[in-house]
């Protein structure tokens, strides 16, 4: 069996919050930039190096407040990453770029951008690795604040990944393991999640379950952990999966 080592991070735009006062007394660090977010992109990428696969919430792509750096590409090029994807669902112009991010040791054979129901500047990423008969689909996202936006946007993918039988959906999806959300994004595509009961939010003192992946259950599953590296107000959460005989993604490479 093939294993592929999987992770998921909301790093919020490379911001090392510690605490709630930093929310205020930080704040300018969301429009502004300054010397500490390369050092902690610096030390984001020292973890994802050793991973197949990374799911990014709360990357910027590129704006005044990173000093117009790309994270995405930044963090695909300083952690060894030859393929790597960037979508931008809020884009604020110099302001801010907000955007989902995929990193990828692994060359996909496809791609693609969707837009989630309700108010702009929601996205997902879907990506797929191997062929039609046999492929891995792996879904990256960052679900809405309400819930009766979330019920919409889970709706959407379900309907979305209904049809693939060996799939992962993974980051914040700002809702508990228990949620109707993730009930219904479970029982509709039968997956199950690995990591129920540690927390990932805030970094410093985690309370909240609201960073998931989610897998098939023809899919095995090893080392299942949240990982105690606070460079974001979140929490990494990482797993490894056991791909059955046949399903195996397309061999690495050179990105063109």
């Amino acid at each position: 069996m093939q294993r592929i080592r999987v992770l998921s991070y909301n790093i919020q735009a490379g911001i090392g919050t510690q605490c709630y006062r930093d929310y205020v007394t930080h704040s300018w660090k969301h429009l502004l930039p300054h010397r500490g977010r390369e050092r902690n992109l610096n030390r984001i990428s020292g973890l994802l190096h050793s991973y197949d696969l990374v799911g990014l919430q709360e990357v910027d792509s590129g704006s005044l407040r990173t000093g117009f750096i790309d994270q995405t590409q930044y963090l695909a090029k300083r952690a060894g990453f030859p393929h790597w994807h960037k979508q931008v669902n809020r884009n604020l112009g110099r302001l801010a770029q907000h955007s989902n991010g995929l990193l990828s040791q692994l060359r996909p054979s496809s791609i693609t951008e969707h837009n989630l129901p309700g108010l702009p500047g929601r996205g997902a990423i879907l990506c797929r690795f191997g062929d039609s008969c046999h492929e891995l689909v792996v879904c990256i996202l960052h679900l809405a604040l309400g819930q009766r936006a979330r019920m919409r946007q889970v709706l959407y993918i379900s309907e979305l990944m209904a049809d693939y039988p060996y799939s992962i959906i993974m980051g914040d999806l700002n809702c508990g393991s228990g949620s109707p959300e993730v009930a219904l994004l479970m029982g509709r595509l039968n997956l199950w999640e690995p990591i129920t009961e540690e927390n990932t939010f805030p970094s410093w003192r985690p309370k909240k379950k609201i960073d998931h992946i989610l897998v098939s259950r023809s899919l095995g599953i090893e080392r299942a952990r949240v990982l105690d590296y606070a460079c974001s107000d979140h929490l990494p959460i990482s797993l490894d999966v056991l791909l059955p005989e046949g399903l195996a993604p397309v061999p690495r490479g050179v990105a063109a």
